[in-house]
């Protein structure tokens, strides 16, 4: 009986219980006591707030309206003349994903930018690994071999486009060893398939680095008992690779892959500084943007901002899918 009475007790104390705090009032008990985090980070939050967050969102304003350069406010002389674009809502976003030169303007682009991303993203990496894995071995000169590797990503990107325009040029250096193999010189700079086909050339020869050394990294931290182990059960080497060195491998090329196809995806300094305006069926949507925004007259800002924002969505889409395809194979793994 005494038992039943302390138990009803507890249960009827722990039923008295108040409500839960709302979140103003959890708010305020996470600040007394986390306090100083909070002092700590908000110059960060000012800064991104003024330098991130207040462009995006005058960036998405002016996506709903038709700003362009003949309607913004400027500044003439001594003259201030105030803006005069109208609010359209959406009238953008229909003008690019379904007007009337949608092909043009927004869906080869598009196309291209997911072939040009995935055939670059491949080949960085299979490049990259490929390289990492001859550099984790032990040769004579391994440091050495390194920093020659290493090299094309610490040079100036500019310099290195540069170098290619010389090199891609029609008396360039390529051009003048295949017609010294007695092999055909294509116009690099001038042919569209052959653009493109270089565009990727340099930019697959900009973002392999960033891949070596990151897999390096993790090549290098995986436990040399696995490969003992393996070896001892009578594992070749392409069963050591697939059973040990790629699984070993999964969360760093997770993340690389990722990056990658962020950083390619949003790739301006190759393009542009490899061919300008001057070819634009090799424009990515992000150089197409900087061109209806600054490359054209009117300047459409509002379409560019368009751009901008569809680019961003593009981008969160893909990274939240390729976060959930990544904890579902984690978990079929585990």
């Amino acid at each position: 009986m005494t038992v039943a009475v302390e138990g009803g007790a507890a249960a009827k104390s722990r039923g008295a219980q108040g409500p839960r705090n709302g979140p103003f009032e959890r708010l305020r008990r996470s600040y007394q006591k986390h306090w100083y985090a909070y002092v700590m980070i908000a110059p960060v939050i000012v800064v991104l707030g003024v330098l991130v967050g207040y462009p995006l969102i005058q960036g998405i304003y002016l996506t709903l309206t038709d700003a362009n350069s003949l309607n913004s406010s400027r500044t003439i002389g001594v003259n201030h003349i105030e803006a005069t674009y109208h609010f359209i809502g959406f009238g953008n976003y229909a003008d690019i994903l379904w007007g009337p030169t949608s092909w043009d303007r927004f869906w080869s682009h598009f196309i291209w930018t997911i072939f040009w991303t995935f055939a670059c993203v491949v080949l960085h990496y299979t490049f990259g690994l490929s390289l990492a894995l001859l550099l984790n071995q032990k040769l004579r000169g391994r440091t050495f071999y390194r920093m020659m590797l290493i090299l094309p990503w610490a040079v100036p990107t500019f310099v290195t486009v540069f170098s290619w325009r010389i090199m891609l040029s029609d008396s360039g250096v390529i051009n003048s060893i295949l017609g010294g193999l007695h092999l055909p010189q294509p116009q690099w700079l001038e042919d569209t398939s052959f653009q493109r086909t270089a565009a990727i050339m340099v930019n697959t020869w900009v973002g392999v680095p960033f891949m070596i050394v990151s897999l390096l990294g993790g090549l290098q931290s995986i436990p040399s008992e696995l490969y003992e182990a393996a070896e001892m059960d009578g594992a070749n080497a392409w069963q050591r690779f697939r059973n040990v060195t790629l699984p070993g491998l999964r969360s760093v090329s997770s993340t690389v892959v990722l990056l990658g196809v962020i950083w390619t995806f949003n790739q301006f300094a190759i393009i542009y500084l490899l061919f300008g305006s001057n070819a634009p069926d090799v424009q990515i949507l992000v150089t197409w943007a900087y061109y209806l925004g600054f490359g054209q007259q009117p300047r459409d800002y509002a379409q560019s901002a368009a751009y901008g924002v569809l680019l961003l969505s593009i981008l969160i889409v893909f990274t939240s899918f390729y976060r959930r395809w990544l904890a579902r194979n984690e978990q079929l793994a585990g």
